[in-house]
């Protein structure tokens, strides 16, 4: 009879072939510690399905008998505390994992609801069916000695000035304005105004727009992003004028749509600076049209009469026009929109779509903006053809050029807290509030306190605005005090200092205003003022935004979140670059967590907004 262990050695011995009848009396053989820690997994699977099952309570869930039950069961198969940390370690990842998910298909389900179904394309397009296949097609094409050059040099210009760009056949950034064939005057004006080189956005922004590119254009304030379809559009009109003069009543072949009045006038200004020198220099005349709000429809007419190549206006007063028959937009050719996003964000794209059923033709198509979130990009696109996105740092950020501060203030200590903030460096001074009277009641304060001060806001007519600017630019007065009407584009030279009166709701909204000091790589000052009144969620976008722009962050900022920023870094590395929001672009939230969305669907559920087409007028609400 042979003994126990001579049988063991017979029934786990490997090297001696089994036999088919055999071949179920053998087992292999499983290590003692991996036995062990199939029985734990055994274990915490039956724990884990009757917690699922929602057989447990709310005690047995948080470490009661059923927790106990495991650990007895694992003490009694003698299974050792680092085997069983391993394993429920391993089981927690899962969970985590199987969250990051489920939050990642809410993220991609939300965006899709809100996501606009219908094109940003003219209604009578929609209808019939009209879709454009190619770009429009233009004259100008790059030198052929940068043509020659392999797209690994294109590549590594583009790195050294992190420029980033989407689609197909995109053009070769350039490095002079000589290389983008401008004539010596039009260099000669930028030389004069401090302009040597292109900046980023214009090394690849200008080149896609004289190709006749439709364009996505984002960049950081005071990046010169005016400038990428001021010199393009400049160029395009003397082209025009030169093979056919333009007749009385004729134009624009340029239009160039803005949000605010003092956009546009900066605009206009910047064009016409262009235009006095290409005229010095025996050029064309280009006859620039400004129409806006405030100012008499008259004057925009006496250009349209003899004939307009640019036309600068914004939404409300070219709509009007166009309603009445003033102007056409058969021979426009060229359409821009500054501050693209917030003009699609406030509901502005049935006024666009209104626009575009003026066109006769296919129009070459730029937006721009230093905020554009990836909801408003992918919108934007349905009107685009084969366009070109170029981004010189993430779209939302700040400039690295301003030196951002906050500080805590209390509401009744805001004014008197402002002159000695106005010590921190000398003028101009640039304030920001949310509300008219406000506005009024700092310039009032100052004045008392012998500081010159003017102010602007929605309230006051045009008029007055152009003279509180024009004071404020000339220097006559020290201090301007303004809404956000005077955040968006306005280009005020040499600003040191931004202060915020109050931190605005919408994290967009403050990028816009501190983005008024630090321009053109110039060093500037932006100190903000918050307590207990301001929404913890912008407080959280503004904590992040200063982080990303390697900031002094303040004690009470660096309180705030938790366990939802955990969620959200971990978003973010499995993701990849895809930060923070993607319906208003905020770093501090997700999607899922959006206040402006929320606010969003409140006002629809409530009929907020919705527009009256049985009106008399369609523009009422």
């Amino acid at each position: 009879m042979a003994s126990p262990s001579s049988n063991a050695v017979k029934r786990y011995r490997r090297e001696e072939p089994k036999s088919s009848d055999e071949e179920d009396d053998y087992e292999p053989y499983v290590p003692v510690r991996e036995r062990k820690k199939q029985k734990l997994k055994q274990i915490l699977k039956i724990s884990q399905e009757d917690d699922e099952s929602g057989g447990l309570s709310g005690q047995e869930r948080d470490g009661g008998p059923q927790e106990q039950d495991v650990q007895e069961l694992a003490r009694k198969n003698n299974i050792s505390l680092l085997d069983q940390h391993t394993e429920l370690k391993k089981i927690a990842e899962a969970r985590k994992e199987s969250e990051l998910e489920k939050q990642r298909r809410e993220e991609e389900r939300l965006l899709e609801a809100v996501a606009e179904k219908r094109a940003l394309m003219a209604v009578s397009e929609l209808a019939r069916g009209v879709q454009y296949e190619e770009p429009v097609v233009t004259a100008w094409r790059p030198p052929k000695r940068i043509l020659a050059m392999d797209n690994k040099r294109h590549d590594r210009v583009r790195k050294k000035y992190n420029i980033l760009v989407e689609g197909q056949d995109v053009p070769p950034p350039l490095k002079s304005f000589a290389d983008m064939k401008f004539p010596r005057c039009i260099t000669k004006a930028l030389l004069k105004k401090g302009i040597q080189k292109p900046s980023p956005i214009q090394m690849q922004g200008i080149p896609a727009a004289l190709q006749g590119r439709d364009m996505i254009g984002i960049a950081f304030t005071g990046s010169g992003k005016s400038m990428v379809f001021v010199l393009p559009i400049v160029m395009f009109s003397l082209e025009q004028e030169k093979k056919l003069p333009f007749m009385n009543n004729e134009g624009p072949y340029g239009l160039i749509i803005v949000p605010s009045r003092e956009l546009a006038k900066q605009i206009k200004d910047n064009i016409d600076y262009i235009c006095k020198f290409t005229e010095a220099d025996n050029f064309p005349e280009i006859r620039t049209c400004l129409a806006i709000g405030g100012e008499p429809v008259a004057t925009s007419l006496q250009v349209i009469k003899q004939g307009v190549h640019i036309m600068v206006c914004t939404p409300g007063r070219l709509i009007d026009m166009l309603d009445k028959k003033m102007v056409r937009l058969d021979v426009c050719r060229y359409l821009v929109m500054d501050e693209a996003d917030r003009m699609i964000d406030m509901g502005f794209e049935e006024d666009v779509r209104t626009i575009y059923s003026y066109f006769k033709a296919q129009r070459q198509t730029l937006l721009f903006s230093a905020t554009m979130p990836k909801k408003i990009q992918n919108f934007a696109r349905s009107a685009l053809v084969k366009p070109v996105t170029v981004n010189v740092g993430r779209a939302g950020a700040a400039s690295m050029c301003v030196i951002q501060e906050v500080e805590y203030v209390k509401q009744e200590a805001k004014v008197t807290h402002i002159l000695t903030c106005l010590n921190k460096t000398s003028p101009p001074v640039l304030i920001f509030a949310e509300k008219k009277q406000d506005v009024d009641l700092i310039q009032e304060y100052l004045l008392l306190k012998g500081v010159t001060a003017a102010a602007i806001h929605g309230g006051k007519d045009q008029e007055e605005r152009s003279a509180a600017v024009q004071a404020f630019q000339k220097g006559d007065k020290d201090v301007l005090v303004a809404t956000d009407v005077a955040s968006k584009g306005l280009d005020f030279p040499g600003i040191q200092h931004v202060i915020n009166y109050d931190m605005p709701d919408d994290i967009e909204n403050y990028v816009h205003r501190i983005g008024r000091t630090g321009r053109s790589g110039q060093q500037g000052v932006a100190t903000t003022f918050v307590n207990k009144a301001n929404d913890e969620s912008v407080l959280l976008d503004l904590k992040h935004l200063l982080l990303e722009a390697k900031q002094k962050v303040p004690p009470f900022l660096t309180m705030l979140g938790g366990m939802e920023e955990d969620m959200l870094a971990s978003l973010e590395d499995d993701t990849g670059d895809e930060r923070g929001c993607s319906y208003c672009g905020g770093l501090g939230h997700r999607i899922t967590a959006c206040p402006r969305l929320e606010a969003m669907q409140n006002k629809q559920a409530a009929g907020i907004g919705r527009k009256d087409y049985l009106a008399a007028n369609a523009a009422d609400y």
